[in-house]
């Protein structure tokens, strides 16, 4: 028998760069909210999570009492996560020399150029600056389950069908934009939007041996979003940022999200540590996978009876400066999505040739997901079998659940 049926659904990111990348997890990504006392909903996608990431030094000049510039630079073995390059040394150097006359003697000295560099986890437009990160990604997950279980229909004993398991699988082209402008050189206001492809489908094992599956696909902006972001520190040694957003995703929920990252400075590269939490306020009482065609609906509910909940995601990442255009940052991060918990690896390899333009290619996996022997309700809404709306008809028992995101972003700072 011909089976179509239906199933489901972070980092977010770093914003200017995977801002981020962040998308983080399949709770909400390829989620679906239900109200099970009515008819079921439609689907959804991905959490994200859009960050900012900026690090920035500066040197200063004093005037000497002959008119001349005095220069000063404070030595330390840490430079502020931008390599510095000698002119006199390097063809490809971005340092400019300049005579600077103090009033005891004439010398030359060489004035560096420190480069500010857009795929770090801390970037922010400056004052009166714009920033810009497209983000174009590739986004899959998938699970197996277990579903011993035989459905009669009420309508004609003769139909039946006896279910084994089977394989949830999503896969999602996005296209990401994050645009923020620069109040001051620590505040800044972000805009997000997010436009899915995404194709969801169910394979389907009978206990006949005989296999089957249900799909599903939709395009739509998913997920928009308005926020601030504070950057509260950043001296030789030590940089901060808090940032607070609101976000939409369509036929899911309303989520206010809160987002703390701290990193010491050492030599050229910045160690740090971030927290983040989501408020998500669902539209409806439960969500979960699903496939909802004009045949039948087939959901595999994450939580039910439920109008509200609390996601956390803790992590420490390294973003080091490789050479003078090339960066590469790995980040780690365990969180709890309300369901179920995850951990996940992240890096990314950034190249920047200039001041206002830099590419960053990443890759993200999760390495352990507790969703793995979770117990999940099973609901059909099928008119062959009597069903004309969301039933329970058993539960199935999750597996091999799985996660992770290909991606480029072309980030801008103008």
């Amino acid at each position: 028998m011909t089976k179509k049926l239906s199933c489901f659904a972070l980092l977010g990111a770093m914003l200017a760069v995977n801002p981020a990348v962040a998308a983080t997890n399949w709770g909400v990504r390829a989620g679906s909210s239900a109200d099970l006392t009515g008819a079921p909903a439609t689907r959804t996608r991905e959490n994200v999570n859009y960050q900012k990431y900026q690090t920035r030094t500066t040197t200063r000049t004093y005037k000497a009492s002959d008119g001349g510039d005095l220069y000063y630079a404070t030595p330390t073995k840490r430079s502020d996560l931008y390599k510095q390059y000698d002119a006199a040394t390097s063809s490809s150097a971005r340092a400019t020399k300049n005579t600077v006359r103090t009033s005891r003697a004439e010398k030359i000295i060489t004035k560096l150029n420190r480069k500010y560099y857009l795929a770090h986890p801390f970037f922010q437009p400056l004052a009166g600056n714009f920033g810009s990160i497209t983000d174009f990604s590739y986004n899959q997950n998938s699970f197996d389950f277990d579903m011993p279980l035989t459905l009669v229909s009420t309508l004609d004993p003769a139909i039946q069908m006896s279910f084994a398991g089977g394989k949830w699988e999503s896969e999602t082209f996005s296209i990401k934009e994050d645009f923020s402008y620069g109040i001051t050189d620590r505040v800044a206001l972000v805009a997000m939007a997010k436009y899915d492809m995404a194709d969801y489908k169910f394979k389907y094992d009978f206990s006949n041996g005989d296999a089957a599956e249900s799909k599903m696909d939709d395009s739509s902006v998913n997920v928009f979003g308005i926020g601030a972001q504070w950057r509260m520190v950043d001296n030789e040694k030590w940089i901060a940022t808090a940032s607070a957003y609101y976000q939409h995703q369509k036929d899911f929920s309303n989520n206010l999200v809160l987002d703390l990252k701290a990193g010491y400075k050492v030599a050229r590269s910045t160690i740090y540590g971030l927290a983040r939490g989501w408020y998500l306020d669902f539209d409806e009482n439960s969500y979960g996978a699903v496939v909802d065609n004009s045949e039948e609906v087939f959901y595999v509910a994450y939580d039910s009876d439920v109008d509200s909940a609390f996601y956390f995601e803790g992590g420490v990442g390294v973003f080091s400066v490789l050479s003078e255009d090339w960066t590469l940052n790995v980040e780690g991060i365990f969180g709890a999505y309300d369901w179920h918990n995850q951990a996940s690896v992240k890096a990314a390899l950034g190249w920047q040739p200039n001041d206002w333009f830099a590419l960053n290619l990443y890759a993200k996996s999760s390495i352990y997901d507790s969703a793995d022997n979770k117990d999940l309700n099973v609901y059909l809404q099928q008119a062959n079998m009597g069903l004309d709306s969301l039933t329970q008809i058993g539960t199935a028992k999750v597996d091999n659940a799985n996660e992770m995101s290909l991606g480029v972003q072309a980030i801008f700072h103008f």
